[in-house]
């Protein structure tokens, strides 16, 4: 079997998502090299040769690197055996498609930019913009407001556990941190999502060593 390298900290979402995909498919035999976003390593020369804009996560398997997360995860789950992440019936495809684009459109930049940026580290972000926080409550509630109202009484967003959990489960981690959790959470359907997203062993196993 050809060797897996995964390019990308722990800390990003991003990197968890596709971890969490791993995870779920029972598959281990990877290697992780770390690279700190934070401390502006994605950015060096070396890196630039894997992904042009200097992002993670980078996967190299079976002769093939394979650039963002949306790839990559859908990667995995056609070549990994082990049970779908990915809906059967093209309704529920198009669901998890649709929060998937919903969250990298909006989502990722108001709960993660916006709020969690402003508690956790907003020296990275040049400071703390109360703008933006304030944004990143309004947006972030409506992205998971969708989400919510597109799970109905399915367990989870697209029916059974799909792509689109697995990109909102690290994203809502880190809001789960800030004393803006409420603000953004207070929403029907959220707190039985989220505890079922809590009890996943993917969801425990991959959880970031916050300094």
């Amino acid at each position: 079997m050809s060797e897996m390298t995964l390019w990308g900290f722990d800390n990003s979402t991003y990197v968890r998502t596709v971890k969490m995909v791993l995870a779920e498919k029972g598959f281990t035999q990877f290697k992780q090299v770390p690279l700190n976003v934070l401390q502006g390593e994605p950015k060096t020369s070396e890196h630039l040769e894997r992904h042009p804009f200097g992002k993670v996560p980078v996967l190299d398997y079976d002769g093939m690197r394979i650039l963002e997360t949306s790839a990559i995860a859908r990667y995995l789950n056609d070549v990994l055996p082990g049970k779908s992440l990915i809906p059967a019936t093209p309704k529920d495809r198009a669901r998890m498609d649709m929060i998937v684009g919903i969250i990298d459109s909006y989502g990722y930049g108001a709960m993660v930019g916006g709020v969690t940026a402003y508690h956790l580290f907003p020296d990275f972000v040049g400071g703390k913009n109360d703008a933006a926080r304030k944004g990143g409550i309004e947006n972030g509630r409506k992205v998971i407001e969708l989400a919510m109202k597109t799970k109905g009484s399915s367990p989870f967003i697209a029916g059974e556990l799909s792509l689109a959990d697995l990109y909102l489960a690290p994203i809502a981690f880190y809001v789960s941190l800030t004393p803006d959790k409420d603000a953004v959470f207070d929403l029907p359907g959220f707190a039985d999502w989220w505890s079922k997203i809590q009890a996943l062993p993917s969801f425990k196993e991959t959880q970031p060593k916050l300094s």
